[in-house]
């Protein structure tokens, strides 16, 4: 196997999570939504759970990858690319913030701006994550991990914030570090409002201890680069092991997404590592590639894609044009669920289309 090959199927991993993701943020009605494709309100796990935690951990994956040209040795021009990478992920997450905001309110109630969000939460796991993969040697990378999970599990128990109130720790750091109006805002059915958001700053640990398994990851696939078999072998074992311990702690430590506490972590990751498993067998070694260039699409650029959505579905959203085709076109023909999926279905292969001529042209915008 050449590492082009194996990286084909990490490239159709990540095309899978950010056509999925896309898929999921983006129905035809929220009202109107198949439950598989919903998040789960608190405790639990559905499909979409899964789709940002896989990316996540394959971009642990790919770090660990980067991050051998720097010898895994932190020096001032490591630092200064880490921290550049960081900021500017950031920044973007923070202008897709604040792109909404401009069509809902125009330049008025900046207080009431989200900070954080998900390219923001991807931009600390990065940059924490590779500073530690830098500084820690590669070796105790993975205990440092389950270290992490651990130390943020005893704090989540200790404040008795496994459940969903006010009072829970993320959500008061939060509000301490960001504001009372800068933070994510949850609407209970009773009509309850709660500030604690999925991608808080406390819970970016469980975020870090992902990134660090995808870094153990990244270090079977180089260190067994010529071994195919013995890679797929060693990723289904250590994906078995991590659901295994996972669903064990969730007796303890629930499997909650919105906290990223460590079981779901470790739970994601057992499914991720699981998945990645299954491609490698079926990509590189059995060479079942055709079914896969639609993902590959994706794949090969997947940030700039996932911000194109995003800045799309605010277009089409915010001008009415969504609601119009699901209105008038989709949903008298199809009807409230199946119409609301065929427009994120539609969506997504709208986001494709300019990939594909990115994919055409060997264009790959990084960010």
């Amino acid at each position: 196997m050449t590492t082009s090959k194996r990286l084909l199927s990490l490239d159709v991993m990540r095309g899978i999570t950010i056509a999925g993701m896309i898929l999921v943020n983006d129905p035809g009605s929220w009202k109107y939504v198949y439950a598989p494709l919903k998040h789960v309100h608190w405790d639990g796990l559905t499909p979409t759970d899964l789709v940002f935690p896989f990316f996540m951990f394959i971009m642990g994956i790919s770090m660990y990858f980067s991050l051998g040209k720097y010898q895994y040795t932190l020096t001032s021009a490591s630092l200064g690319k880490i921290l550049k990478r960081t900021v500017m992920i950031f920044l973007v997450g923070l202008g897709l913030n604040l792109f909404s905001h401009l069509f809902s309110c125009g330049f008025a109630h900046f207080e009431n701006l989200r900070i954080l969000g998900v390219m923001q939460r991807l931009a600390l796991a990065y940059g924490i994550g590779s500073v530690l993969g830098l500084v820690v040697n590669r070796r105790f990378l993975l205990p440092l991990a389950f270290l992490i999970l651990a130390g943020y599990g005893i704090l989540l128990s200790a404040t008795d914030s496994l459940v969903l109130s006010e009072q829970n720790i993320v959500g008061v750091i939060d509000r301490a570090l960001l504001g009372e109006t800068h933070v994510y805002i949850q609407r209970l059915a009773d009509g309850t409002i709660i500030r604690l958001g999925p991608e808080g700053v406390l819970s970016t640990l469980g975020s870090v201890g992902r990134v660090l398994l995808g870094f153990y990851v990244g270090r079977t696939i180089l260190e067994n680069k010529n071994d195919t078999n013995r890679i797929v072998q060693q990723l289904f074992v250590f994906g078995t092991l991590l659901l295994f311990v996972g669903f064990l702690l969730s007796y303890g430590w629930p499997v909650n997404k919105k906290l990223w506490s460590p079981a779901f972590v470790l739970v994601s990751s057992g499914f991720g590592s699981l998945l990645l498993a299954l491609l490698m067998w079926n990509i590189d070694i059995n060479s079942h590639q055709r079914w896969c260039r639609f993902f590959e699409v994706f794949g090969i650029n997947p940030l700039y894609l996932y911000v194109q959505a995003a800045l799309l579905a605010i277009l089409l959203g915010k001008t009415g044009v969504q609601a119009y085709v699901y209105d008038q076109w989709l949903a008298p023909v199809l009807g409230n669920y199946p119409a609301s999926l065929a427009w994120a279905i539609l969506f997504v292969l709208l986001n494709w289309l300019p990939g594909y001529v990115l994919y055409k042209k060997r264009i790959y915008i990084k960010l």
